[in-house]
């Protein structure tokens, strides 16, 4: 079964409350007949979209081509959380690479806020950027663990932007009574993300380049230059950055091999109003310590974005509301009545270490994908780096792609159903509180 198509029409944004707030924008023409570039980008999200726009800013005649709509995927669909870093902590990142190049990554995370903050001023984007991103734990352990990263963040890093919050003052902030306490990052933000992907889009056409939505790649041919094949046409390019993430399906098996998509959804409520501060006293977001992480903020007409579960079929469910409504009344009890207006899914694509893969598939084939749910920031630096590599500047693409990657165990066949096993496990693990 075609992911691009599973649980999608072609060609339409889902019946989210970023579509239904989206900014304007007109539908593009699928590509016909043949057009030749300098750079053919697969896929306009966050990745293929900024490695777009830096490309044709340096002059180079660059084409994207989009299965549906420009920011269809997980770019226009998730938590909009814009967090530091990369997607582990840096107690993670320095026992699996050293500290020299934890310290490397750590500041092309910083880098990669500051760009999203950059193109969103630079270019006049809507989308509703405001700073602070909490994380919060279920229990003492948990919340000391977070406190621990914070002090090792300004010891070692000089990063003096979370604040650290006790229970009372978690709670404060976040009237829940399933946390314990947590940190508060105000270097990190949250965002519209459909927003950004439509404003993103719009600064690539005013550069030069060009954008055919409904436009599906069927096959890659290899060789120099490359030959990208779709159903109404084909592109021959000198060089190809693979952005799909999620929906590579069958287009570079090294890359399948690495990044696996899963499902996540997230749910929109009615307006609530005065009510909202019984939910966030501030206009932060939030990520909690479950494994299959609940995440959440406010929007600007105040309802609850709440987003839970994890699926790894290729269907969504028939009832998203309810798959969402269950760990979202866990954690505010006291909106187990209320309605909901907006459920919806997408597909995200994860790695075995939960860390971007960045790789040169060939000489002239370049790729980056499997955000593991650290992809606004992160993705949108990854196609700037892209960019500067094919220009010949590959330090910062260098580095990414030198973090240790392995593929899913079993190939594709088996991939799926040892992926769900493990899942499975960690899931009993958060109902059980272990």
């Amino acid at each position: 079964m075609n992911l691009l198509y599973a649980n999608d029409q072609r060609g339409e944004y889902p019946a989210s409350w970023y579509a239904a707030t989206a900014n304007p924008t007109r539908p593009r023409a699928p590509l016909r007949g043949e057009v030749k570039a300098d750079v053919c980008v697969v896929g306009a999200g966050y990745t293929g979209l900024s490695a777009a726009l830096h490309l044709a800013e340096a002059g180079l005649r660059v084409v994207v081509l989009e299965a549906h709509r420009a920011g269809f995927g997980a770019s226009g669909r998730n938590g909009g959380q814009l967090g530091s870093g990369q997607r582990v902590h840096q107690e993670a990142l320095e026992a699996l690479v050293g500290r020299a190049d934890a310290g490397k990554l750590w500041d092309l995370g910083e880098e990669a806020k500051d760009l999203v903050r950059d193109l969103i001023a630079r270019h006049g984007i809507d989308c509703d950027l405001k700073p602070g991103v909490a994380a919060c734990g279920f229990t003492a352990g948990e919340m000391r663990e977070l406190h621990d990263h914070a002090a090792h963040m300004r010891a070692e890093y000089g990063y003096d932007q979370i604040e650290v919050l006790d229970r009372d003052a978690f709670g404060a902030l976040c009237p829940s009574p399933a946390y314990h306490g947590g940190i508060l990052d105000m270097g990190a933000a949250h965002l519209h993300p459909l927003n950004f992907a439509l404003g993103l889009a719009g600064a690539v056409e005013a550069a030069g380049g060009q954008i055919f939505e409904n436009t599906e790649v069927l096959d890659i041919r290899e060789a120099k230059p490359v030959v990208l094949r779709s159903d109404g046409g084909s592109v021959t390019a000198d060089h190809v950055v693979l952005a799909c993430n999620g929906y590579l399906g069958g287009l570079n098996r090294k890359v399948a091999a690495r990044v696996m998509p899963i499902n996540n959804f997230i749910a929109a409520t009615e307006p609530l109003g005065d009510e909202a501060a019984r939910v966030l006293a501030r206009d932060v977001a939030v990520a909690d310590s479950k494994f299959v992480v609940n995440y959440f903020r406010l929007s600007r007409d105040k309802r609850l974005l709440f987003g839970g579960g994890e699926t790894y079929g290729y269907r969504f469910p028939s009832d998203i509301a309810a798959l969402v409504r269950k760990p979202m009344t866990q954690i505010f009890p006291h909106l187990k009545n209320v309605r909901i207006d907006y459920a919806w899914g997408g597909t995200l694509a994860i790695t075995m270490k939960r860390l971007p893969y960045l790789a040169r598939v060939a000489p002239n084939i370049l790729t980056a994908s499997g955000y593991s749910g650290h992809g606004v920031g992160t993705a949108t630096h990854a196609g700037m780096l892209m960019a500067r590599a094919i220009q010949g500047q590959a330090e910062g693409f260098d580095i990414m792609a030198r973090i240790p990657s392995m593929p899913f165990p079993g190939g594709a066949r088996l991939r799926s159903p040892l992926l769900v096993l493990a899942m499975t496990w960690y899931a009993m693990r958060d109902r059980l509180g272990a």
